[in-house]
């Protein structure tokens, strides 16, 4: 023991002896071998420079670009070659004249983008239920998984092996003996804590289930980046539910660190479910190598189905996804447009605030403009150095004159951008960094009234159980809050 202690004494003083020259040499792998945003490469040379050689060790676990491409080369080639939706954008333009039409007419840009830079169909034959609880939400999931007749595909980032997950297994056993074909989908980095004896028991009763990304190591995840954030179900190309919720005890308001969570997920049905499935299809192929797009069951949206753009009789939207594949920030790209067509209000909610310039310069701007700005964050943190970077940026929102929310109920998981009444764009996406280009993340832009009013309602109850921040509030805050969030806030480009 003693010698490993003098071989270990002896590296360190090596080390220590030639620090100048080892952050050199990684200080260029840093600049010179990844084509980064300036302010990332200055913030991890800030972070090597005080943080020797352990820097770079967290650069490595945090920051993988350098082999982005290599790891999801053939993701992106079935993006770009196996989308189905790419055959039906010359039908969905024939929707583009009633749009022009329409209420939602200032929105047509959009609903191009979306179509074409993503093959984002427009639909129109949708219903949505809104779910802020998670008992409801889990309740009516369990409900609608015990209808399922053909298939049920499950992905989440987060599975824990808790009350909640132990109420659902027994239904997807019971779907699978019964005939019905039943995949699970979960992060490498969410899943992480899950015991191999709970998936090997589901295999063993005929459930197919897969790990996005999974770590090399066991349980140990390097690669924090990169991540699988959505959370989708489908059950028989009917019903699809996608939003916030993940599957744990604290997302049905068991876990006494947070109280009461409150979140969005909606459950959609209409031709918009088959948008989901695409989504689900991609990242299955990917992590479990099954090509679902082979069989055409699973898929229903034919041209008469496409159609039914045209009738406009239901709830109109567009399933819009992102991720370090993509070749554009798209999730972002819908906030930014919905904030700078916003006449009236923009209700924002969003558990971490930590937008990039385009963001908060869009943000800034409206409000300045005379839009009522609302934004609206948790009061506890789950992640201190992401919620006092937010409580940062909440600052310059303030200054611009925008108001400022704390929810003091528990813990806002919501994620959301409610505009003028009109249009909505809801689901897994936080406004930060992280969900603009790191995650994989999949929200619903919804054109709709009706759907965007009771997500305004909602917003507006939860103002109730709130503590408004004021300009003059966050003027006095004390000297280590001030130290906390410029110190979080030089991190940011790497939360």
């Amino acid at each position: 023991m003693q010698q490993v202690f003098s071989v270990i004494a002896m590296v360190w003083g090596w080390l220590m002896d030639h620090l100048l020259y080892i952050n050199l040499i990684l200080s260029v792998v840093i600049v010179f071998f990844q084509r980064r945003d300036p302010k990332a490469v200055w913030t991890w040379l800030l972070v090597l420079y005080f943080v020797p050689i352990f820097g770079f060790l967290l650069y490595l676990m945090l920051c993988q670009d350098y082999h982005k491409s290599r790891m999801f080369r053939v993701k992106e080639v079935e993006d770009r070659l196996a989308h189905p939706v790419k055959e039906q954008e010359r039908l969905i333009q024939g929707a583009m004249d009633q749009i022009a039409k329409s209420p939602w007419r200032d929105y047509e840009p959009l609903v191009l983008y979306n179509l074409e830079t993503s093959g984002a169909v427009l639909t129109s034959d949708n219903s949505v239920e809104i779910f802020t609880d998670g008992e409801a939400k889990f309740s009516d999931l369990k409900e609608e998984l015990r209808k399922a007749e053909k298939y049920i595909h499950i992905q989440y980032y987060i599975i824990k092996n808790d009350e909640l997950f132990q109420s659902i297994i027994p239904i997807l056993k019971e779907r699978a003996a019964a005939g019905v074909e039943v995949r699970v989908l979960y992060d490498g980095m969410g899943g992480r804590f899950m015991p191999a004896r709970v998936w090997k028991d589901l295999r063993s009763c005929g459930i197919r289930t897969a790990e996005f990304f999974p770590p090399i190591l066991g349980r140990l995840q390097l690669r924090m980046n990169y991540r699988n954030h959505r959370k989708i179900v489908v059950i028989d190309g009917k019903a699809g539910y996608v939003g916030g919720f993940n599957i744990g005890r604290e997302y049905i308001s068991r876990d006494p660190k947070f109280g009461y969570w409150r979140d969005t997920h909606l459950k959609i049905r209409g031709s918009a479910v088959y948008s989901l499935q695409i989504r689900f299809a991609l990242d299955w192929n990917y992590a479990s190598k099954e090509n679902l797009f082979r069989d055409g069951k699973y898929f229903g949206m034919g041209n008469a189905d496409v159609r039914a753009v045209l009738d406009q009789r239901g709830v109109m939207m567009q399933i819009i996804a992102s991720g370090p594949d993509a070749g554009n920030r798209q999730i972002r790209n819908n906030y930014i447009q919905l904030i700078t067509r916003a006449r009236r209000h923009i209700y924002i909610q969003t558990p971490y605030f930590i937008p990039d310039d385009a963001a908060l310069s869009a943000l800034k701007f409206a409000a300045e403009s005379g839009v009522d700005v609302r934004l609206m964050i948790p009061c506890k943190p789950d992640h201190p150095f992401v919620y006092w970077a937010t409580y940062s940026y909440m600052g310059d929102l303030l200054t611009a004159g925008a108001k400022c929310y704390t929810y003091e109920n528990g813990f806002l998981h919501a994620k959301g951008v409610m505009v003028d009444g009109m249009v909505s764009c809801v689901g897994t996406a936080n406004m930060d960094i992280r969900s603009f280009e790191l995650n994989f993340e999949v929200n619903a832009t919804i054109y709709d009234e009706g759907v965007t009013k009771r997500l305004e309602d909602k917003f507006r109850e939860d103002l109730k159980l709130c503590r408004e921040v004021t300009r003059a509030d966050y003027a006095q805050r004390k000297l280590w809050i001030r130290f906390k969030e410029q110190s979080c806030r030089l991190l940011s480009p790497l939360l």
